[in-house]
């Protein structure tokens, strides 16, 4: 358990490069931040910010072709950074935290029954027998709002939105204190994303599940999110609390995504961000927004430090 002092999670100069032919694709570059206990972190940003690279970095698990990869990782006030693979395997993923991904079809074995995929996390991280690990299993069908019976089914019986309801269950049922979702409801219609954000509410009342969500939908993870990251190339550019963050968003790119969604009660159409993100490859030392922003100045040509503003922080030249 963290005491009161101790967050649940915090990340610390955290880096993942990847080797390619052309050089060093730099996904995740020098970040920083924390999550409380019974929390819910949304990361938002473009394709290819690095937002699945940071899921990856967070529970380690790398590709061959990782070039660099440092920081600090502190779960419960523990650096699990400096634990072995098979340390890391046997006492963090699946028990201190586990990962729900982007595709629940490509994640489940299509010719094993849902229930037996549920429980086997329990009975490898948890060495229960069968029997206990289908009754845990069948608790967590309960909490994400999947019948008892589907536990007999084969995944491809399932609906999507059923699916990705049993991935967040097997993802539940070695209760991690933290559960990483990886675009959890891109490939969803409308009415079963709200579903699923749903589930996730509930699981966190009840459970007091902490959450990092990863996606590009500004209008859905507001429904979960306590507190709000924004990345741009590689980098976390701004965080504050989710109830400070959306009606005004501090740095330019920040301001510019909220602009992009669509609204409701507002007679204003959508703006878009003009420009391209720079390449992962060959980063610019100025800040990286700063090609695309609207509000640049003479500043900007050197690379922004992180700034606090009224308890958020932000990586502008704006607010020093």
């Amino acid at each position: 358990m963290t005491t009161n002092n101790e967050k649940l999670l915090r990340v610390e100069r955290l880096v993942l490069h990847f080797r390619t032919t052309v050089g060093a694709v730099q996904a995740v570059d020098g970040l920083d931040f924390s999550l409380d206990s019974n929390r819910a972190v949304v990361i938002l940003g473009e394709s290819g910010c690095g937002k699945t690279s940071l899921a990856k970095a967070i529970l380690r698990l790398l590709p061959r072709n990782v070039g660099e990869y440092s920081g600090k990782v502190y779960l419960n006030g523990t650096d699990v950074m400096a634990f072995s693979e098979e340390e890391f395997r046997q006492n963090v993923r699946w028990v201190g935290m586990s990962l729900v991904p982007q595709a629940a079809m490509n994640s489940l074995n299509p010719v094993i029954r849902v229930g037996d995929q549920v429980a086997e996390p329990a009975m490898i991280h948890l060495g229960v027998k069968k029997d206990e690990a289908i009754n845990l299993a069948k608790q967590m069908f309960q909490h994400v709002g999947v019948p008892v019976d589907f536990l007999v089914r084969y995944p491809f019986e399932l609906s999507g939105g059923m699916r990705q309801r049993v991935a967040i269950a097997m993802a539940l049922v070695t209760s991690p204190s933290l559960i990483v979702l990886d675009e959890p409801t891109s490939a969803l219609d409308l009415l079963t994303q709200a579903n699923i954000f749903n589930v996730l509410k509930r699981i966190k009342k009840e459970l007091g599940t902490s959450f990092i969500l990863i996606t590009h939908d500004i209008a859905t993870s507001s429904e979960l999110a306590d507190e709000v990251a924004i990345m741009y190339a590689g980098q976390i550019v701004e965080t504050g609390n989710a109830k400070e963050f959306f009606p005004a968003p501090l740095h330019p790119y920040a301001h510019m995504l909220m602009a992009s969604v669509p609204r409701l009660r507002a007679d204003q159409d959508p703006e878009f961000i003009t420009g391209q993100p720079p390449s992962l490859i060959n980063l610019p030392t100025s800040c990286r927004f700063a090609p695309r922003c609207p509000k640049r100045f003479e500043k900007c040509d050197q690379d922004p430090p992180i700034i606090e503003k009224n308890g958020r922080k932000v990586k502008c030249w704006l607010y020093a």
